[in-house]
Order: structure tokens, then C-alpha cells, then sequence
């Protein structure tokens, strides 16, 4: 299982339910990434999507402790009930927030991370992977630029 993200330079990834900063280049390779694959997002994060609303054309599975049905998506209540409703999909990206990325965090191969260059205030964090000797960076893209943000 991989996760996608997009962090700060202090691995900040939000603050007050919302990312401060966003990079539209960031949120194309988001939507490219992730298209057809089945996500794994919490509630509070998929209320931050546009209209509140799963992410259209893929397979939203929604981690929640609240007892609902939401339209378009598969609720599981559970970590456990997350991974065995994933199994059924070839690819499944973890998407976030803070708690459902610390919640996957040990079945993760792979994280997709977009670096950006900047620390704006954050209240949610996403693991410091240059701090963890358990991962490595498998390869660097270049380093793109956006309205001076890098």
C-alpha cells in the first residue's frame, strides 16, 4: 500500500482542517496518481475535498468512527475493516488526514511525497521520513517552481 502527501519543509501537511499552501502543479499529479485507484481518506479530511463530497472516479473508502453511510464510499470503522475493503482493489493510495496517515503508516510500501519548500503554521504532521532510518528516498524529481513557491 502506498500514501501520497504533500508536506512542508517541517512535514507540516495542515493546519485547522486545510492545507495552508497549495500548488496546482501538486494537485494535477495528485489527481493523475490517483485516478481509478481506490483511496483511503478520514472523515474530517474528505469534509476538506470540494463540496464535502468523496473524490469522483475513485474508489473512496472513508475511516470513521461515526456510524454512517456516505454516498459514494465504503465507510470502515477500523483499520482493519480499511485494509480488507482495499484488498479488493489492484492499487490503493493512503490520502489522509495526520491520524489516518499514522494509522496506515506500518502497512505502507511507498509514499509519494511533494516537497514544499516553506513552513507555514501546521497543527497536523506527517511523519519525518528523512528522520527514519527505515526509509529511503528511491528517486527525486527536479525541483519545480510556483508563483516563487518551490
Amino acid at each position: 500500500m502506498d500514501a501520497i502527501v504533500a508536506v512542508y519543509s517541517d512535514w507540516g501537511i495542515g493546519d485547522g482542517g486545510t492545507q495552508p499552501v497549495v500548488l496546482h502543479a501538486d494537485r494535477a499529479h495528485f489527481r493523475a496518481y490517483t485516478a481509478g485507484a481506490a483511496v483511503i481518506v478520514g472523515r474530517k479530511t474528505m469534509e476538506d475535498f470540494p463540496g464535502g463530497r468523496p473524490l469522483k472516479g475513485r474508489h473512496n473508502i472513508v475511516v470513521t468512527r461515526q456510524n454512517l453511510t456516505i454516498e459514494g464510499a465504503e465507510v470502515a470503522r477500523s483499520t482493519a475493516e480499511a485494509l480488507f475493503l482495499a484488498a479488493k482493489y489492484d492499487k490503493c493510495y493512503v490520502i489522509g488526514g495526520a491520524s489516518v496517515f499514522r494509522q496506515f503508516f506500518p502497512y505502507l510500501d511507498r509514499v509519494e511525497i511533494t516537497k514544499i519548500d516553506l513552513a507555514p503554521r501546521s497543527d497536523s504532521f506527517f511523519p519525518d521520513l528523512d528522520a527514519d532510518p527505515d526509509w529511503v528516498c528511491a528517486a527525486q524529481g527536479d525541483w519545480q517552481e510556483e508563483d516563487g513557491i518551490r
